[in-house]
């Protein structure tokens, strides 16, 4: 399901060529309110004219423009007459399209770097002749197209910048979308509203009652049955689902026998004191487990726990006598790492949601995605548009597999068992110390190892819990959290001395990328 912009003229598509910023380009225009969507950098003219976009983004990518097969667009993008802003290999895409001169630079640029600005341009409008920007290529452009003007240089790159005022076309070799090009911010906010004429009008509040009506026109009278985890992303969208059909929801909750220490009665309890939702309540944990048994490739844990998922699923469908859609509560950054079903990027991991048997039914028409376009703090919003408790809206997020991934190697009772204690201790006291809310994400993983150690005077060979804490914005890049030495010392005693069956905790340090924040 696509949803509109607030009016069609302010809406920008990005076409997405595999860049790993391109939803950093998507969260930078909407934080300007301006609608924005990705689409895969093949979409048909025909396609690109039914999105109806005020403006056109190319997206940066991993691909040499050299190489065979290297990903292009229809010259008649440029014939729309709307404006359009080439980033890093859309710069690429735009000098070629248009015969300027490009080659393999000797001299790669990775990281920081200062560009020098010629002139002036409407797309630079408040910089200052050095800017400081984030590079990320290996090729570049020796000689802009006719019609084009050099708008700045840097020292590996003498053409850092171009632009064609009157076709209002524009490339930067540079990424404005990343947190280090430090005015990147402004040259978007220029190029949106000082040469396409926006006025920023887009907010959540419109989002809602334009998603709404989306999926009644799309729903018509059908029934809609919803996976229900308890998390965030699934709760907004059940919210959303409700006002949107009404009683044709029927929200589903499996318990997967991978959830968190008394997971099932807090959700259902919940869910039916708060949300009004009549919730069909699923005990598949043996079922689930039997699966299990014995898989340690997490990638087969979440195909397994995703294809469970859609047989009960529709096991559920049958006995309510009709089941028109699935819906799920699916997320952008699940999209991007599980398939590149937007541009040419890397598979990073599957997502329980992306399993053959959803990705069927999605193109069969029959899955309803509401929130496939949002970031996670986009949803936070949507959920307090939608006057939802801030208990469920800042909850942090929990992995459709459940435990089964936090788990590393099989998946046992014992081990579920353990880490649900253990996990259990840990978001205890990161609340009592006020920390919660600062944090993105923090939990336990149980590692396949054991080590020595001395309880009582007596040798143990026990098990070892590694913690991980991580701050965010999105959940595309993340920051290890430094937690205060006392608060450690107080967690890791507790679950040494409380937890059967473990006596080591370890703190992950590890930032996203270039590890992700699950473990698995």
């Amino acid at each position: 399901m696509t949803i509109p912009a607030a009016k069609a003229d302010e809406k920008v598509c990005i076409l997405d060529f595999g860049s790993q910023y391109t939803q950093l380009i998507a969260r930078s225009v909407r934080e300007l309110k301006v609608y924005a969507e990705i689409v895969p950098y093949n979409y048909s003219l025909e396609r690109i004219k039914d999105e109806n976009p005020g403006a056109i983004i190319l997206s940066g990518g991993p691909s040499s423009i050299y190489e065979k097969n290297a990903p292009r667009i229809s010259a008649g993008i440029f014939k729309l007459g709307i404006p359009v802003l080439g980033i890093c290999y859309g710069l690429y895409i735009i000098t070629d399209a248009f015969h300027g001169k490009l080659e393999a630079s000797n001299q790669k640029e990775y990281g920081r770097a200062v560009i020098d600005i010629r002139g002036k341009s409407s797309l630079f409008k408040g910089l200052k002749s050095k800017e400081t920007v984030w590079m990320s290529h290996g090729d570049k452009v020796t000689a802009p197209p006719s019609g084009f003007k050099i708008l700045a240089s840097s020292k590996n790159a003498e053409v850092a910048a171009i632009e064609n005022s009157k076709e209002k076309i524009y490339g930067v070799q540079f990424h404005p979308e990343v947190y280090h090009t430090v005015s990147g911010k402004k040259v978007l906010k220029n190029f949106l509203f000082d040469i396409c004429g926006f006025r920023g009008n887009w907010s959540m509040k419109s989002f809602v009652a334009q998603a709404i009506d989306s999926v009644r026109k799309e729903v018509g009278n059908g029934s809609v049955l919803l996976g229900l985890s308890g998390g965030v992303d699934s709760s907004v969208a059940a919210v959303l689902l409700k006002k949107a059909v009404g009683d044709r929801l029927f929200p589903v909750f499996v318990n997967n026998g991978v959830l968190r220490k008394n997971e099932a009665e807090i959700v259902i309890k919940r869910f039916k004191e708060n949300l009004d939702l009549n919730i069909i309540y699923v005990d598949a944990s043996e079922r689930f487990l039997r699966k299990l048994k014995g898989v340690e490739n997490p990638e087969r844990k979440r195909k397994i726990i995703g294809r469970e998922f859609i047989k009960v699923f529709l096991q559920e469908a049958r006995k309510i006598g009709q089941f028109d859609f699935l819906a799920q509560g699916t997320l952008y950054p699940d999209v991007i790492e599980s398939v590149s079903t937007k541009g040419p990027s890397d598979t990073i991991k599957s997502h329980h949601n992306r399993v053959p048997e959803v990705l069927k039914l999605i193109k069969s028409g029959r899955v309803i995605e509401p929130l496939k376009e949002l970031f996670k703090d986009e949803v936070r919003i949507l959920g307090k548009e939608l006057g939802m408790p801030d208990e469920i809206i800042y909850r942090h997020p929990f992995p459709g597999p459940g435990l089964a991934i936090r788990i590393i190697g099989d998946v046992t009772k014992e081990r579920i068992g353990i880490l649900q204690n253990a996990d259990d201790i840990l978001v205890g006291e990161i609340k009592k110390a006020g920390l919660y809310d600062r944090l993105w994400q923090i939990f336990a993983v149980f590692l396949p190892v054991k080590s020595v150690g001395v309880m009582g005077d007596k040798r143990t060979y026990e098990n070892v819990i590694a913690i991980r804490g991580v701050t965010s914005v999105d959940a595309m890049t993340a920051d290890w959290a430094y937690l205060p030495e006392g608060l450690l010392r107080t967690i890791s005693n507790r679950i040494i001395n409380e937890v059967k069956g473990v006596n080591r905790v370890v703190y992950d340090i590890s930032s996203k990328p270039p590890s992700t924040i699950e473990w698995e």
